[in-house]
């Protein structure tokens, strides 16, 4: 299974409509929760039956009332997604994988979902999607051949919409010229791979952040939930959207070829949240996005037939030489490895992605 993501091309009248549904979920949501919350100790009633009984509430009574007229022009199938989110966010809860859950608010990001009710529909190759109870839509990057599938989610991120959907199929192996690579990641030289190509990931967010800065000071001036504050608040959503686009873009390219190009990849199995104490880094760390490097690397390499292998997070890569196996401190400020004992001298990135290629478990 793998998803499949799409920006969408929509005029004024078809972003009020997107963005209609989206405020449609999100006042479903908060209605659910807040009434789920209310009747905490009204006696033993699970999440899924207090859910189940404000569905009807709210269909044979809420929608009917006439301040409420407008829900009935949207699609039945937002809100009954809405409160299947709000289910799946109180079982995240009692499973402990969660905090509880919390009001939707239009600042967290405007998003919905729906699906068809008569089961998977097909989707046609080409520069339009018909989305289930929404309509037909133009796309920026068409779909290069048919899917199937039944739920559909549209996002925003800055001022563009964008729709996903999931198809339950498997890509074909990819054969890879390559056999092995050892990576090693760092804030210097984002990747640095064993057969000595180096890959310097641009810094979004450092390059932002003057103009970031200017326009955060500017809502901050401005009369609260005025009307120029919201515009100030949706520029500084769009450089924020635009930072995570050019991150993600060069991640993508980066893992996909990797995992296209070597059989057998081994990366540091990093301990990013440790990495982020550090306070004179963590800006630089938390610009590059290692954690997302590894995830995507990992279900990449499942997608295209390669293997990915963790190296043990406290396996010194930096410290031991790649020629002879002597141990040695390095300091960050360091950067080229001086071997006393063969006498080796090379960059500190590349032997440690050597290292990490060479390096096998412990019995």
């Amino acid at each position: 299974m793998f998803a499949v993501k799409r920006a969408l091309k929509l005029n004024k009248k078809e972003a009020t409509l997107m963005a209609k549904n989206a405020g449609f979920r999100r006042v479903v949501f908060n209605l659910g929760l807040s009434l789920r919350t209310q009747m905490y100790g009204e006696g033993q009633f699970t999440d899924s039956k207090v859910i189940n009984e404000i569905k009807k509430v709210l269909t044979n009574h809420v929608k009917k009332q006439p301040e409420c007229a407008w829900m009935n022009q949207l699609s039945s199938r937002v809100y009954q997604n809405a409160l299947i989110d709000l289910k799946k966010a109180f079982a995240r809860y009692r499973e402990g994988k969660a905090g509880h859950p919390k009001f939707a608010s239009r600042r967290d990001g405007q998003s919905f979902a729906v699906d068809s009710s008569n089961g998977k529909v097909l989707l046609k190759a080409g520069n339009t999607i018909k989305i289930p109870t929404l309509g037909t839509f133009r796309l920026e990057e068409p779909l290069e051949c048919g899917f199937v599938s039944q739920t559909f989610t549209i996002s925003k991120e800055g001022n563009r919409w964008f729709v996903s959907f999931c198809v339950d199929a498997q890509r074909r192996p990819q054969k890879q010229p390559e056999s092995s690579v050892g990576i090693d990641v760092g804030v210097k030289s984002f990747a640095t791979l064993s057969k000595g190509q180096v890959f310097n990931a641009p810094k979004p967010l450092k390059q932002a952040k003057t103009k970031l800065a200017r326009l955060q000071c500017k809502a901050s001036r401005q009369v609260k939930g005025s009307q120029n504050q919201r515009k100030t608040y949706n520029s500084i959503s769009r450089l924020h959207a635009r930072i995570a686009c050019i991150r993600k873009d060069f991640l993508h390219k980066l893992t996909t070829s990797t995992a296209k190009t070597f059989k057998l990849i081994k990366i540091e199995d990093l301990n990013v949240s440790g990495m982020l104490a550090n306070h004179k880094l963590a800006g630089a760390i938390a610009d590059l996005g290692f954690y997302e490097f590894k995830r995507q690397l990992e279900y990449k390499c499942q997608m295209y037939g390669a293997s990915l292998v963790l190296v043990e997070r406290w396996f010194p890569s930096s410290k031991i030489c790649s020629n002879c196996g002597h141990k040695q401190e390095m300091p960050l400020s360091i950067r080229t490895y001086d071997c006393p004992g063969c006498g080796v001298s090379i960059d500190r990135d590349l032997n440690a992605s050597l290292n990490i290629l060479n390096w096998e478990p412990s019995a």
